[in-house]
């Protein structure tokens, strides 16, 4: 009967080992694509996305539910590529790019800021704006990091002399700008550099594809060190690349030439099954938490490693971007099918690595459908553990514009990615519940639809761990906890339970080291998750 018991328990584990969290939709209103997400690191309740174009959303519970409002309110317009970060006070700031009808101006002419001081609630208007160069060039893909030592933010981009155009005395260079006063103004660098300066030596051509230096998403080191990668023309090897940048001074100065840090085997710019546009466009991260691997820097894309084979890509420098590791498959799949749309974040409490992407292995042949999935490292990006993130696959159509990322924010071992997908013919946006601060007990307004375990957070524990379960009627619910030969080892919860969403805070602090088995019974429904206790 042991045995029979050990085998139903691992059978439960198996059966939901690619669909362990939660799912939710963040909305489906304006066919919304291209998202970004933030938590408050000093309240992880708070969370705060966008969605191309011009979609702003909040959450007050960690990101179960809600609240969708439509930023139109910039003089400078709204017009995509939403990047939203928190300050060190709280402040949530929504970068975009602008459609103007001021005069004077034009298409995407400038990158603009709106900030919220209510935790996404509203913005100011009309906000700031990074830069403008009339009278024609355009200003793209930005990308935007608060340096917490001192709440300053950096900004970088693109600056196409004419967008989209094949002239070839017309080019694209990476673009900084920085605000030390919360987003209001941007500083003057003088010399008449005005607020942005050019920081790459090597330009690109306007075409907006593999040629053109795009991809330009800035962290910040231990001491404020600033740091940006991105993709850039065909150079070495007969192949596209990664190129690095750093200062050292808040901006001001940069490295006397663009340091070449991996090959990008079929450059950034490239085609995907069922998706109307790709890229695998760069993403750094710096990680300055105050664990063993502080100051490792991470630069992330994706390449082709063949024929409808992209796969996901690191390198890591341990000495401020002197020296890089070789670039190293992140996907730990052997399937051959592609892997796209990906991005990068580092918990700053952990120092673990978060990386999230588009994923088709679990399908063969043609099929396009595909799968969120998330790789983790907790040894400061030298192995990585990869796993499916998404409930359900999606079949995507090149009918459904994407845009050009997803997004993930973590911290504290709270984790929220967002992604896009597409059932039929509707785009929404989702996130996954990925971890649970304290303290959310009820977080939902209104009773579940379904009976749910979670996965406890956090997730190895020592000695106390949080374990979330959801109940969408009265029941009678049971929650206990097994040792690996299937021996009860304590008895959390054995009651009747009303409609609702509970957590129980369980101490192991009376167990030994090991993997452990928690198991929620309530009516009908039973199921089954691993946790292991890391004394």
């Amino acid at each position: 009967m042991k045995k029979i018991f050990i085998l139903l328990l691992m059978m439960s584990l198996t059966s939901g080992l690619f669909s362990q969290y939660t799912n939710i939709t963040i909305s489906t209103t304006n066919s919304p694509e291209e998202p970004s997400i933030c938590i408050n690191p000093k309240n992880l309740n708070q969370v705060v996305a966008g969605a191309n174009i011009s979609s702003a959303y909040y959450s007050t519970n960690s990101g179960l539910n809600w609240t969708r409002l439509n930023l139109t309110n910039s003089s400078w317009g709204v017009w995509g590529d939403p990047c939203i970060i928190v300050d060190t006070l709280g402040a949530f700031y929504f970068f975009h790019l602008a459609n103007t009808t001021v005069s004077p101006g034009y298409w995407i002419d400038r990158i603009v800021c709106q900030k919220s001081t209510n935790a996404g609630i509203s913005y100011n208007n009309p906000g700031s704006y990074t830069y403008f160069n009339p009278p024609n060039k355009q200003q793209d893909k930005e990308w935007a990091v608060v340096d917490p030592r001192n709440n300053n933010i950096y900004v970088t981009w693109t600056q196409f002399d004419v967008y989209g155009t094949t002239t070839q005395t017309d080019s694209s260079n990476i673009l900084f700008s920085k605000s030390t006063d919360g987003g209001l103004t941007w500083v003057d660098f003088g010399n008449g550099q005005g607020t942005a300066k050019r920081i790459n030596q090597r330009g690109g051509d306007c075409e907006d594809v593999d040629n053109t230096v795009e991809g330009a998403v800035p962290t910040v080191g231990p001491n404020g060190e600033i740091y940006v990668a991105w993709a850039g023309p065909k150079i070495r090897n007969s192949q596209f690349g990664i190129f690095f940048d750093k200062s050292t001074d808040g901006g001001n100065t940069w490295l006397a030439n663009d340091m070449y840090v991996a090959d990008q085997p079929g450059g950034w710019d490239y085609m995907i099954g069922g998706i109307q546009r790709a890229n695998g466009l760069p993403i750094t991260c710096c990680d300055i938490s105050n664990g063993p691997y502080r100051g490792n820097i991470y630069i992330n894309w994706t390449d082709s490693a063949g024929p409808a084979d992209h796969d996901v890509k690191i390198v890591r420098s341990t000495n401020g971007g002197l020296n890089w590791t070789a670039p190293m498959k992140v996907n730990e799949d052997t399937s051959n099918r592609e892997q796209f749309f990906c991005w990068m974040t580092v918990d700053q409490k952990t120092g673990y690595v978060y990386i999230c992407y588009y994923d088709r292995r679990n399908y063969t042949g043609t099929s396009v459908t595909t799968d969120f999935y998330m790789s983790k490292s907790t040894n400061g990006g030298q192995t990585f553990t990869s796993e499916k993130i998404s409930t359900t696959g999606f079949v995507p159509t090149t009918g459904a514009f994407f845009g050009d990322y997803t997004n993930i924010t973590a911290s504290n071992g709270v984790v929220r990615p967002i992604w896009a997908r597409l059932d039929g013919t509707a785009l929404s946006v989702m996130t996954a519940i990925i971890g649970t601060p304290t303290g959310i007990t009820e977080p939902v307004t209104t009773a579940p639809t379904d009976y749910k375990l979670e996965q406890n957070f956090p997730n190895p524990f020592n000695p106390s761990t949080t374990i979330i379960y959801s109940v969408p009627k009265n029941s009678y619910v049971t929650l206990k906890v097994y040792d690996m030969l299937g021996r009860e080892v304590a008895d959390l919860v054995n009651e009747n339970k009303e409609a609702g969403v509970y957590n129980f805070d369980f101490n192991g602090k009376d167990l030994s080291s090991g993997i452990y088995l928690y198991k929620l019974t309530a009516g009908d429904f039973t199921s089954t998750k691993k946790m292991m206790l890391n004394k």
